[in-house]
């Protein structure tokens, strides 16, 4: 991304203004050390200060993160996604751990452009490597669990993803010039139990409406998998044949989200702060968005009453592409209903040590359980349910099905070729799974009657794509914005989607 001039990112650094935490990142030469914008230590002289848009950035030119700002914990954004969804979705699968065992090669591949293209894009948006973004999520993630949690540090090594102790201790070696253990407080311990769990806070940029994403959860949390209890959301987890579980709290006084954690396998922990970061929407920029969408007179009503309005993901692509087919044509509530009764008959029961909540019992069924299931018994349409079949047996086949594909437009491809899937419910997965923040199910009886209730008539899908043009590249928010807008009229929510 570009950065502002060099003298207002000093005076933001001199002002310790919130606005470009997460944004920039200050390397100063004298110490050889990169700040947040808002580090409470001494200013650094204007000389001696170097600005970054990224993290990756600063620490591949040689600085080493500070111990007091902690840049690990700063709001993850990603406000280049308008500029480069290829950088978008190449974060996304890096964050998935696509740099873990495959080649840059490979990752230009499964996003549909030559290796040196995609070198050069981030280079442009990030100032740093896909492998150093790689490398830096990684040492960043680690030092967020040596300073937040009590795990030991083998521990924390295989959770990093690093390949062996020794190669952890050596990096924080050569980083910090000490090692891992020293940047632990002397009154934590190494002793962490499965029932206490590992907790986290992701940051994210203000503002944040928390009610309206739980209120949307509330309304779809399947039984037995998800539960909303006092103001926060308890959900189970399963990973390469682990269970778990997971719970999310709202720390409004930190700009944070709390993450319990409690999962036997430590080398999932990366994947599940990741599902959370989707599922909540923590990387948006929502000032850039919120002051996008509101330049349209229609829509800045709407931004204005609800400030901080996300786009929530799904925590897995396959539950979120099943949950979409069963709501095909069906109230929400039916929907839930039916997810239930899926959980009921094929979901596999949860540990109980890892369990944080005696309503969580089952996991949503794998799609190798579906597929390979004599009957999935569901009472729904045939049709429908040749078409859940055709889905588990897509998800098997194509692994990377609900990760981030080429363009757009070559992913809603991809997902229409599966049977039962059409343009909304392919454009409803790309945006809840995928998180093309800019896909759009226009044909959605709530997305039209939404734009009717600002426009005073009921348009067509093709009126409101036409639209929905100036909202590029941020449609998905849009989309919630007229969503929240038709619910809050108190209508039936019965229409070609799950919501």
């Amino acid at each position: 991304m570009e950065l502002p001039d060099r003298e207002i990112c000093y005076r933001a650094l001199q002002s310790r203004d919130a606005r470009f935490d997460g944004l920039i990142y200050v390397g100063v030469t004298s110490t050889g050390i990169y700040c947040r914008p808002i580090c409470p230590a001494r200013t650094a002289k204007f000389e001696n200060c170097r600005f970054f848009g990224s993290a990756a950035a600063a620490q591949e030119t040689g600085f080493r993160p500070c111990l007091r700002c902690r840049p690990e914990t700063a709001p993850d954004l990603a406000s280049w996604r308008g500029t480069s969804n290829t950088v978008s979705r190449a974060l996304a699968l890096i964050t998935d751990g696509a740099l873990d065992n495959d080649s840059v090669e490979v990752l230009a591949e499964r996003l549909g452009i030559g290796e040196r293209q995609l070198r050069r894009l981030f280079l442009q948006h990030l100032g740093a490597s896909p492998i150093s973004v790689a490398q830096t999520r990684r040492v960043l993630f680690a030092k967020q669990l040596i300073h937040e949690t009590r795990m030991p540090m083998t521990d924390i090594a295989l959770a990093a993803g690093f390949g062996s102790v020794r190669r952890f201790n050596e990096t924080f070696q050569n980083l910090f010039h000490r090692p891992p253990s020293a940047l632990r407080r002397k009154s934590s311990t190494n002793r962490v139990a499965a029932d206490a769990g590992v907790t986290l806070r992701l940051r994210y940029r203000s503002p944040y409406d928390w009610d309206s994403i739980l209120g949307h959860l509330q309304n779809r949390a399947i039984p037995g998998v998800e539960v909303i209890e006092n103001g926060s959301y308890l959900r189970t987890v399963e990973i390469d044949g682990f269970t778990g579980s997971v719970e999310v709290t709202h720390l409004p006084q930190l700009q944070s989200l709390g993450v319990t954690i409690r999962f036997p396998n430590v080398r999932s922990l990366p994947a599940i702060v990741t599902r959370v970061r989707r599922l909540f929407d923590v990387g948006a920029d929502i000032e850039t968005i919120d002051a996008h969408l509101s330049c349209d007179p229609m829509l800045a009503p709407l931004v204005a009453q609800r400030p901080g309005l996300r786009a929530p993901g799904g925590w897995d692509g396959f539950e979120l592409a099943v949950r979409a087919i069963l709501g095909q044509q069906i109230s929400v509530s039916a929907a839930r209903r039916l997810a239930g009764q899926l959980v009921a008959l094929h979901g596999e029961p949860v540990s109980a040590g890892y369990m944080s909540h005696p309503g969580l019992s089952h996991v949503f069924p794998t799609a190798k359980c579906l597929a390979t299931a004599e009957s999935i018994g569901l009472r729904v349409p045939g049709a429908r349910l040749s078409s859940l079949k055709a889905l588990a047996e897509a998800a098997i086949t194509n692994p990377n099905l609900f990760r981030p594909f080429g363009t757009i437009e070559e992913a809603i491809a991809q997902l229409r070729s599966i049977l039962g899937v059409g343009e909304w419910t392919a454009q409803y997965i790309a945006l809840r799974a995928l998180r093309e923040m800019d896909a759009f199910p226009a044909s959605d009886i709530g997305l039209l009657r939404g734009m009717a209730k600002m426009d005073g008539a009921l348009p067509t899908s093709t009126s409101l794509l036409d639209r929905a043009e100036s909202w590029r590249p941020w449609r998905a928010y849009a989309a919630q914005h007229l969503w929240a807008a038709d619910a809050a009229g108190g209508l039936n929510e019965r229409s070609s989607r799950p919501g």
